[in-house]
């Protein structure tokens, strides 16, 4: 089955390159493309894809208020992964928090570009480069008022355990190697963990691990 992608972005020329790019590989189909965030909103609502490439600046409606409208409207299957031209971007980090999955640099390789959409259909989050981590301790690590702050009173030790290092990067497998279980007993807590602190995503789950003090900028993995 293909994964359905919609492109967001307000330059022609980088909508067209992203679609060749997905359009070479048999199991991805590009749905629609939209050069503003108000058009992206109404072709989520139309063709409800899978993956949707989201530019963060553009005229009308940006893709901040955009992935919240999306995701708020009942698309929560949906993934949408944040384009940049910048890597350290507090639109960025507001777009995480608001239920993105992730952000790619619009330089990003062929390459890069598939895995990406591969991983994030996959249910994974883009949380391995070391830059989407350095983006969330930047922001996270402001003040934040109290009502933002999560309570994660809800959470086992070894929950509490299993967020540390997701937060700090680690995929299943090597949380499941430092806490000496199995992968798929990684895979449970982290759903558990999900459904306590209501959050779609693992890059949520982060955002409250560091805006709830659970981890701090800077600390050894």
């Amino acid at each position: 089955m293909s994964t359905r992608v919609l492109i967001v972005d307000d330059q022609s020329l980088v909508r067209a390159g992203f679609r060749l790019i997905l359009e070479s590989q048999p199991d991805f189909e590009v749905v629609g493309e939209a050069p503003d965030g108000a058009e992206a909103v109404t072709l989520a609502r139309r063709h409800h894809p899978d993956v949707v490439l989201m530019d963060i600046r553009m005229p009308k409606l940006d893709g901040l208020e955009a992935t919240r409208r999306i995701l708020e409207n009942g698309s929560g299957e949906c993934r949408i992964v944040m384009l940049t031209t910048f890597d350290l971007d507090e639109y960025v980090y507001a777009a995480l928090r608001a239920g993105a999955c992730g952000f790619l640099l619009k330089d990003v390789t062929p390459e890069q570009l598939i895995g990406a959409v591969r991983l994030v259909t996959a249910g994974d989050a883009l949380l391995a480069p070391a830059i989407t981590r350095r983006l969330i301790e930047r922001y996270a690590a402001r003040d934040l008022p109290s009502e933002l702050t999560r309570d994660l009173s809800d959470l086992t030790p070894r929950e509490a355990d299993v967020l540390r290092l997701i937060a700090r990067g680690l995929g299943n497998q090597e949380i499941g190697e430092k806490l000496f279980v199995g992968e798929a007993t990684v895979k449970t807590h982290v759903a558990h963990i999900l459904d306590k602190l209501h959050v779609a995503n693992r890059v949520q789950a982060v955002v409250v691990a560091y805006e709830s003090r659970l981890v701090t900028p800077g600390e050894p993995v």
